[in-house]
């Protein structure tokens, strides 16, 4: 069974000859640990189809280096957006939308143009490379162009765009018809590409709860969110929806299975109880992520991962489950990655379950 095999039986709530493994849902950049580019020799079984820098890179490039050293604010992926929305996230907390009074004032802004060829050429050879070397390949839309409430918060400013949900509505519709626009488009794109998997990232909750109601989140995104999932599979049906959500979002899973979501992630154990999850939706949702909190990835020693790791394995699998570090990696020592490697290697084969 190749990558791609193992990846696509997994997400289905299959059971794969061996647990897939992944350190994120997007390229890795880290110091002391290079990554991006040695997927291969860590066995990676997926890779991340992205779409292509801003036009104006030499712009992007000022942005960057006017960001203080100590300030982590995003990958290069996900930065490579800002700079077209003016958005400031390292000096504006207000956003560039948060002068809008109402809604005729919020009609009247130019909203950037992300549809230019130049943004997705090369994707298709991309993927086909990939999938001839038997891996799975996974997609994301841009950053700003591919999240909703996320977006819009950051371009409105987080309490104001709260705010909004409550007393302009008008407003608050609107912005998120011309953001789900973007997603719709950006989707269909990577659907076209033939991408095995369409990565759909919101960050709606905190680490105990939604920072919204359920009903709210059913008024405002999940509508917007079903038509864009229902328009990519109408593209590529045997595409393998995930949806992306720091923090406890457990509420939400109904509605997103509901919705043709597929997999599930990060699953923070601090956060969100897998067990739970996998005992109430296992036959309906697949999990990518589930190992280690923020503290034990920076601060644990490997043979603290490896503990962590082969109980993911014990209590969660085998079916249905890709395991990935639960946060992002900025800031872990190399030993640790390479424990996580190695405990994966050890008991995520099937044989090897459970034992």
């Amino acid at each position: 069974m190749n990558s791609r095999e193992r990846v696509k039986l997994a997400l289905s709530s299959g059971i794969p000859d061996r647990i897939p493994r992944a350190l994120g849902f997007f390229p890795q950049d880290l110091d002391g640990f290079a990554s991006r580019g040695h997927e291969k020799e860590l066995q990676l079984d997926v890779r991340f189809a992205e779409f292509n820098a801003p036009p104006n890179q030499n712009k992007f490039l000022r942005y960057l280096n006017q960001v203080p050293e100590d300030v982590h604010i995003g990958s290069n992926a996900q930065l490579q957006t800002y700079v077209e929305w003016n958005y400031h996230p390292e000096s504006d907390e207000k956003g560039p939308l948060a002068s809008i009074r109402n809604l005729a004032e919020l009609k009247e802004y130019v909203f950037p143009d992300l549809t230019h060829p130049d943004r997705y050429k090369g994707l298709q050879k991309q993927v086909s490379k990939w999938h001839q070397e038997g891996l799975a390949v996974a997609g994301s839309p841009p950053h700003l162009g591919g999240v909703m409430f996320e977006i819009a918060s950051r371009l409105r400013g987080f309490e104001r765009f709260l705010r909004d949900m409550v007393m302009r509505k008008e407003l608050v519709h609107f912005l998120l018809e011309q953001l789900s626009a973007m997603l719709i488009h950006n989707s269909l794109i990577l659907a076209r590409s033939g991408v095995d998997i369409l990565i759909l990232d919101d960050d709606v909750a905190g680490p105990t709860d939604l920072i919204m109601s359920p009903a709210m989140w059913r008024e405002f995104f999940k509508p917007r969110m079903a038509e864009a999932i229902r328009l990519a599979r109408e593209e590529s049906p045997e595409i393998l929806v995930f949806y992306h959500c720091d923090g406890n979002f457990t509420r939400l899973i109904p509605d997103l299975i509901e919705i043709g979501v597929n997999v599930i992630n990060p699953i923070q154990p601090d956060c969100m109880d897998a067990e739970r999850i996998k005992k109430e939706f296992g036959d309906s949702v697949a999990m990518w992520g589930t190992v280690g909190t923020a503290l034990l990835w920076t601060t644990g020693t490997p043979e603290q991962i490896r503990k962590e790791v082969k109980g993911r394995i014990k209590d969660l699998g085998p079916a249905g489950l890709l395991l990935s570090p639960a946060y992002d990696l900025d800031y872990v020592p190399a030993e640790n990655i390479t424990a996580f490697i190695e405990a994966v290697d050890r008991w995520g084969s099937l044989s090897a379950v459970g034992t």
